[in-house]
């Protein structure tokens, strides 16, 4: 076997967990083999390029073997290898997403708790009365 479909290449090594979701992000352009947009029949041989998003996972893969079987992970990472750019650059993401600050806690007002509820309804009580005095 000399060349794959890259749906099937990205399916088999494991990037996508079912073959129709590689062929979507294929064809959203999530996917480019040595630079170029590529359409999910595109075929692959060892020594492309593949640029990739997961997510907010972007990474950078050299393919080493082709495998149309989706076999145990460990098998699956002996088709490609992953540049060393790309490893640094996740890492540094991984690392930014670490320190960054939890967003709910820079909420300061939000829905009222059950005692803060119980304080405003006792404050508003106080307040007015329907009474004619």
């Amino acid at each position: 076997m000399d060349s794959l479909r890259i749906d099937k290449w990205l399916w088999a090594a494991r990037f996508y967990k079912t073959r129709s979701l590689a062929t979507e992000e294929v064809a959203k352009h999530r996917v480019q083999v040595n630079g170029q947009d590529v359409k999910p029949a595109r075929e692959i041989k060892p020594g492309d390029t593949l640029r990739l998003r997961q997510g907010q996972i972007e990474r950078t893969v050299v393919v080493k073997a082709l495998s149309a079987v989706r076999g145990p992970a460990p098998v699956a990472q002996l088709l490609y290898e992953e540049t060393a750019e790309s490893l640094l650059a996740r890492s540094q993401a991984t690392e930014q997403r670490r320190l960054a600050p939890e967003p709910a806690q820079s909420i300061e007002q939000g829905r009222p708790t059950k005692r803060d509820r119980r304080q405003m309804d006792r404050a508003w009580d106080d307040r007015w009365s329907a009474g004619i005095d």
